[in-house]
């Protein structure tokens, strides 16, 4: 971009996702003389106005994320204390993971074997084995 010319993006959060960064990028954006301009938050940097707005929507875009994230913790938290499976479904069931040990065990398959058999890595075949004891 050249000294005059306007970027224009269609709302602030397409230009970056932390205050500091949009900040300097407007900054930097002004010193070459470069205007910015944001059509949802009807935001124009080349007017004094219009950097004030870009600063106050900045702020207030960063805390809700920042608020985001911190309801986002705390309701894992919240499902974590109620006894909630986050995450994928294990891929192996305390039967499969019995069935498994009681084959390797007697010698009737290997680790790598039982493994294809369930459709995992033999790696998390062996860790499901280590935790289950």
């Amino acid at each position: 971009m050249q000294p005059g010319d306007v970027l224009t993006v269609w709302r602030l959060d397409r230009l970056g996702r932390t205050m500091r960064h949009l900040v300097n990028m407007v900054h930097e954006f002004g010193e070459r003389g470069i205007g910015f301009q944001s059509i949802t938050e009807a935001m124009d940097t080349t007017t004094a106005g219009g950097e004030l707005l870009f600063h106050i929507a900045g702020a207030l875009a960063q805390f809700e994320r920042r608020l985001n994230a911190e309801r986002s913790r705390a309701g894992i938290e919240a499902a974590r204390r109620r006894g909630k499976h986050l995450g994928r479904p294990a891929d192996l069931t305390p039967e499969k993971i019995a069935h498994a040990r009681k084959a390797i065990d007697s010698g009737e398959q290997s680790v790598t074997g039982m493994a294809k058999l369930f459709n995992v890595h033999r790696v998390t075949l062996h860790k499901a084995l280590k935790r289950a004891g």
